[in-house]
C-alpha cells in the first residue's frame, strides 16, 4: 500500500471551488440559537421545511421513476394515448398539498401568537418556567446612523455597539429610531424587529447560554449600514454585575449635549460606555424632542386636544413645530350622516347654458362648451366612436 494518498486532480479541485464559495457565505447563527425565542423560531423553520419536503421529495423521486419507467426503450410499460382522468390519482394529487397547507396555516397561526414580540415570555427555556415574581430587565434600544445605543434605565448606564445580558433572565427591549427605519436583529437571541422614528417597538427575549454573539442591522439604511453591528455578550449574574461596574467606572455622561453629538452620522464606531444617563432621554428620543426648545409629540397632542373645542378666534398653533399653520380638527360628518334639515345647499357653480349655441350645425364652435349635451351629425360610413 502507498504511504501517501494519491493527489487530487486539478480539475476536481476546481470543481469544489463553487461549493466552497457557497458554504463561505453561510452562517450558523440562525440554526444555533442561544435563547429560547430563537430556538422556537429555528424549530419553526425545521417544521416548515419538513412539511414542504413531504411534497418536494416524492415529486423529485417520481419524476425520475416515471422518466425511467416510460422511456422509449421499455416495451413492458403500458401506453394508453386515450388516458384523461383518474379519480384516485386526482385525490392524491390534490389532498396531499391541501393537508400540508392546512398544517402550515395552523403552525403559522399558533406561532404568530406564541412568538409575538410584544408578548411577555411564559418560560425561560423548555425545561425552566418563568419565575412568578421576577420582572423582565428593561433595555432601551435606539438605532442611529450608523450605530446602536443601548440604555439600561434601571441601572443608569448606557453603551454603544455593545449589549450585555444575564443568562436565564427575561429581557424587554423598547426600541425606536432617530432618523430612518431600521431593523434590530440578533440571530442567536430572537427574530428581527423594526425600529422607526416617532414609534416604539417591543421585543421580549432571553439568553440561555453564555457566550459572545453578534447583532446587526438587517435593513439597509445608508452608507454605514454594513458596519452597523454590535457585540452581544451573554454572561452569568456575577459576570453581568462585573460588567456593570466596569461601565460605571470607565464611562462618561450621556446628557443632551453628548447625545446630540452621538446622533450625528458616523461609521465603524467602536464600543462606547456611559456611566450615567439623563433621565427620560429615551422618551425624548422617541417623542423627537431632544433638541432644546423642540416640543414633544405628547405635548403637541395634548395642546391640540385642549384646543379642539375652542372658538375659531382662539384656535392658534400654540407650541406647534415650525411649518404648522393650523390646529387639526375632527373630520366633519358627511352629508349622508346628517339629517335633511342640517344640509346646507351649496351654490351651483356650473356655467349656465347660453342661448343661441350653434350645436350640431357648427360642431367646432367654442360656444358649444356651454351646452351639457352635444349631438354630432350623422356621417355615412363613420361610427359614433370614430366621430367622438
Amino acid at each position: 500500500m502507498p504511504d501517501h494518498p494519491a493527489p487530487v486532480p486539478r480539475f476536481a479541485r476546481l470543481a469544489l471551488l463553487p461549493l466552497l464559495l457557497f458554504v463561505a457565505g453561510c452562517q450558523s447563527a440562525v440554526l444555533d440559537p442561544a435563547g429560547d425565542v430563537a430556538l422556537q423560531e429555528r424549530n419553526l423553520i425545521y417544521a416548515s421545511v419538513g412539511l414542504m419536503l413531504l411534497i418536494i421529495v416524492p415529486v423529485m423521486i417520481l419524476t425520475v421513476v416515471f422518466a425511467w419507467r416510460y422511456r422509449k426503450g421499455n416495451k413492458d410499460a403500458t401506453y394508453d394515448p386515450h388516458f384523461d382522468h383518474s379519480t384516485s390519482l386526482e385525490l392524491v394529487i390534490w389532498s396531499a398539498p391541501l393537508l400540508i397547507i392546512i398544517a402550515l396555516g395552523a403552525l403559522t397561526w399558533s406561532s404568530t401568537h406564541l412568538l409575538d414580540p410584544f408578548r411577555p415570555l411564559n418560560r425561560i427555556s423548555a425545561t425552566q418556567p418563568k419565575p412568578k415574581n421576577e420582572r423582565p430587565m428593561l433595555v432601551q434600544v435606539v438605532s442611529l446612523d450608523w450605530k446602536w445605543l443601548f440604555i439600561y434605565p434601571e441601572l443608569g448606564i448606557a453603551t454603544v455597539n455593545e449589549l450585555a445580558l444575564p443568562v436565564n433572565r427575561e429581557v424587554r427591549f423598547d426600541m425606536t429610531s432617530t432618523n430612518m427605519m431600521n431593523t434590530f436583529y440578533a440571530p442567536t437571541l430572537a427574530g428581527m424587529v423594526y425600529t422607526m422614528p416617532g414609534m416604539r417597538s417591543t421585543l421580549h427575549a432571553v439568553l440561555n447560554r453564555p457566550g459572545d454573539y453578534e447583532g446587526m442591522s438587517a435593513n439597509y439604511s445608508g452608507a454605514g449600514f454594513s458596519y452597523m453591528r454590535f457585540k452581544l455578550l451573554g454572561v452569568d449574574n456575577a459576570g453581568f454585575d462585573r460588567w456593570v461596574n466596569e461601565v460605571k467606572a470607565r464611562g462618561g455622561s450621556l446628557d443632551t449635549a453628548n447625545y446630540l453629538k452621538l446622533e450625528k452620522p458616523s461609521e465603524q464606531v467602536p464600543a462606547m460606555f456611559f456611566s450615567s444617563v439623563q433621565p427620560q432621554l429615551f422618551q425624548r428620543i422617541y417623542e423627537r424632542c431632544v433638541t432644546p426648545g423642540t416640543p414633544c409629540m405628547s405635548e403637541i397632542m395634548a395642546r391640540d386636544a385642549a384646543l379642539r373645542g375652542a372658538k375659531p378666534h382662539e384656535m392658534r398653533p400654540v407650541g406647534a413645530p415650525a411649518g404648522r399653520t393650523s390646529i387639526p380638527r375632527e373630520k366633519p360628518d358627511g352629508a349622508l350622516l346628517k339629517e335633511s334639515e342640517e344640509i346646507e345647499p351649496a351654490p351651483h357653480l356650473s356655467k349656465p347654458p347660453q342661448p343661441g349655441a350653434p350645436g350640431s350645425t357648427k360642431p367646432d364652435s367654442p360656444r358649444n362648451r356651454d351646452m351639457s349635451f352635444l349631438l354630432l351629425p350623422t356621417v355615412p360610413g363613420v361610427t359614433g366612436a370614430a366621430r367622438g
